[in-house]
This record gives structure tokens, C-alpha cells and sequence, in this order.
């Protein structure tokens, strides 16, 4: 018997009332019947009511999502609204897992509990045939400061399954974020979903800075709360300023997304993006940093040739793509506006059949990265 696979469901909705957004994407994203989905909206739509919402329209689907700081549609990037992603049963397999509570994150437990859903997706996946291929997208409180422990930890249980994902965000309050599982929204919460299926599949990582000349070394920090209190023994904020800004220039987002720390570790450079500047001189960022590291000041590449090879790349590897779920910093959104480059980006988003959302961090394999453009490619 041949299963005539159909195509990965996409809808999304600017509707204020989340009755109404949700009535918008049941009916763009019709009957056929989901092995699961995954949702995307802004931090504006009240909880409660989005959640009865959602589960209305999906009764039966699992369903895994999370609060965003902006979101990528059709027409590449947006804001304000609500999305969903569709995998349908023909061609998917879809199981989730939710950790509820991550200040109190056990890994041995956590181990078990991602193995046991590594195991029920490899047994109840073969309906779909012999070659199947398994991924893991995960989905983090944004504002939890645990990525790196959670991340380390669920790609060592997962073994050769890659992991790709996303930290959840709320525009640029950093006050609450939220995971959706199970029907509702947790906070300080994370989910994994492993989506199998005979499609190609591929998870991949890109950024678009390289280290330049200047350097800095962290001589003052806080770790666990993420804060660098001096660079160079000097009031960190100040000195970051000095080596990495030019006569008139003032931090704020834009200046931290246009001029990123970059640490080179594994043989590669990595951003450590700064999420703010406090009042008492001292910065914090969106990913672990300690004493003794030694900082360079990135320098922006040519981002739409870059982005272009890397599409050209996915190609060959999967052929022609179905989707592309992506998970773009929110800095890199920034950067591309105050660069005026906003409206060539979205569209070879849209070109290339990219949805997702805009994040606090990204998670590929066992790193939580900042200022990437991450994702799973999936091929027709």
C-alpha cells in the first residue's frame, strides 16, 4: 500500500481575541488529521484563553509551543500573532515530554524520562516505514538561566537523535515567559517533542558575525545570575563600550546586537550575546559566562550571501524543502533592521518556506547558543 504523504500544515492569525485567531487556523489548516502540532504567539494574547482556544481547536493533537519575541510567517518576519504548525499523520510521528518544573530539574530523572520518549517514538513510528529518521525539538523558558544544564542533558539521553530548539521570549520585557504542553502554559518549564518520520530531516546552525581584533577578558562575575560586573578590571559595561563602540554610540539592544561577544570554544567561535546593561555598571547576558573568559568583539558578515549558501546547502542535503522551522535570535532581527536589511530577509524567509519564531537563545545538539539562525529543514 503507497500513503500519498500531505504537506506540513502552516497557518497564522493577527486576530485580537484568541477564539477567533484559533477559528482562523483550524479552518486555513483544515481536516486532515495531525500526529501533533506546534504553536508560536506573541506574549500579548492572554494565557488562560488562548490555551481553552488551542485545545478546542485541536482536540486529540498533541500540541507543544511556547510565548515568542516575534514571530516567522509567510512573509518572514512578524509580530502580534498567533501560528501553528501541523504534522500530519500520514507522513509524522509526534510525542512530547514536559519538565514543569526546571528550578527543581533532576538530569538523572530526566535522563530516563527522555529515554523512555525516545523509545515509544522508535517503536511507534515504524507504522511509517523502515527508515525512519527522529529529531528533537525543544522548547526552554527564556528567562530561566538553565538552558546550558537542560540542553547538556537531554542531547546526552537522546544519543544520536539531534536536538534543535528554541528559548521561549515576550518581546523584549524579559518578564515572563511560557511553555505550552498538555493543554496549558507553564512557567520555568521546558518541553521535547521527538518528530519522527521517512522524510529527510536536517538541523543546522548558522550566525552571522566573525571575531574581529578586539579583545576582553571577564575579571568580575556572578555566574549563576549571568552577570559580568567587570571586563579588564574595569566596570564591565564601560569597558565593553570603550572596545567595542565608536564616538557617540550608546549601549542599548540595538548596539549589543550589532556588536556581539564572541568565545571561541570546540574549535569554534560562538556569540555570548548581552541582553542588558544595569545600573550598576555591570551587564547581563543570555548565556552562562564566568571569570577568566576571554571575550572578542564580532564583526557582521554579508548576512543575505550567507543565509543564501545556507539554503543552497539545505537543498542538497534534503532536496526539495517542505519547511524550514526556524529559530532566530531576536537580536538578529534587530540587527537586520537597524541595518535596513529587515525587508531582504523576510523575504528570502519566505522565499525558502521558513516558519518559527524569534527567541531568547538557541539549543542545537548540546549547545545553548545566542545569535544564531537555527532550525530543522524538512524535506517533501
Amino acid at each position: 500500500m503507497t500513503i500519498v504523504a500531505q504537506a506540513i500544515s502552516f497557518a497564522s492569525s493577527h486576530a485580537e481575541a484568541p477564539d477567533d485567531a484559533m477559528r482562523e487556523i483550524a479552518a486555513a489548516i483544515g481536516d486532515e488529521p495531525l500526529a501533533g502540532a506546534v504553536v508560536f504567539c506573541s506574549h500579548r494574547f492572554d494565557r488562560l484563553a488562548l490555551a481553552r482556544a488551542i485545545n478546542l481547536a485541536t482536540e486529540g493533537t498533541p500540541v507543544i509551543g511556547c510565548t515568542s519575541s516575534g514571530e516567522l510567517t509567510r512573509g518572514g518576519y512578524d509580530e502580534g500573532s498567533l501560528s501553528l504548525i501541523g504534522f500530519p499523520s500520514s507522513a509524522f510521528h509526534f510525542v512530547s515530554h514536559c519538565f514543569d518544573d526546571i528550578e527543581a530539574f533532576d538530569p538523572i530523572e530526566a535522563r530516563e524520562a527522555v529515554r523512555a520518549l525516545a523509545a515509544v517514538a522508535d517503536r511507534d513510528s515504524r507504522r511509517l516505514g523502515d527508515a525512519i529518521n527522529h529529531v528533537a525539538l525543544f522548547l526552554v523558558d527564556g528567562l530561566s538561566h538553565r538552558e546550558e544544564l537542560l540542553t547538556m542533558t537531554i542531547q546526552d539521553a537522546l544519543g544520536d537523535i539531534p536536538l534543535i530548539g528554541g528559548s521561549s521570549g515576550d518581546g523584549l520585557a524579559f518578564r515572563e515567559t511560557a511553555i505550552f504542553e498538555g493543554g496549558r502554559f507553564h512557567r520555568r518549564a521546558a518541553v521535547i517533542a521527538i518528530l519522527s518520520s521517512p522524510r529527510p530531516m536536517h538541523v543546522f546552525k548558522s550566525q552571522h558575525y566573525q571575531p574581529g581584533e578586539r579583545k576582553m577578558v571577564i575579571t568580575g562575575a556572578i555566574p549563576h545570575e549571568r552577570v559580568v560586573t567587570e571586563i579588564n578590571a574595569e566596570p564591565a559595561a564601560q569597558e565593553y563600550l570603550r572596545l567595542a563602540g565608536h564616538a557617540g554610540e550608546a549601549l542599548g539592544v540595538a548596539f549589543y546586537a550589532a556588536h556581539p561577544p564572541m568565545v571561541r570554544a570546540g574549535g569554534e567561535y560562538h556569540v555570548r550575546s548581552i541582553q542588558s546593561a544595569n545600573p550598576d555598571g555591570s551587564l547581563t547576558f543570555y548565556c552562562a559566562i564566568d571569570e577568566g573568559i576571554v571575550l572578542t568583539v564580532g564583526e557582521p558578515i554579508d548576512r543575505i550571501a550567507r543565509m543564501e549558501a545556507l539554503f543552497d546547502d539545505i537543498r542538497e542535503r534534503i532536496g526539495e524543502v517542505d519547511r524550514i522551522i526556524a529559530f532566530d535570535c531576536v537580536l538578529n532581527r534587530i540587527d537586520a533592521e537597524q541595518r535596513q536589511l529587515g525587508s531582504k530577509v523576510s523575504a528570502l524567509y519566505g522565499a525558502n518556506r521558513v516558519i518559527g519564531f524569534n527567541t531568547y537563545g538557541e539549543q542545537y545538539h548540546a549547545l545553548h547558543v545566542n545569535q544564531t539562525f537555527s532550525g530543522l529543514a524538512i524535506g517533501k
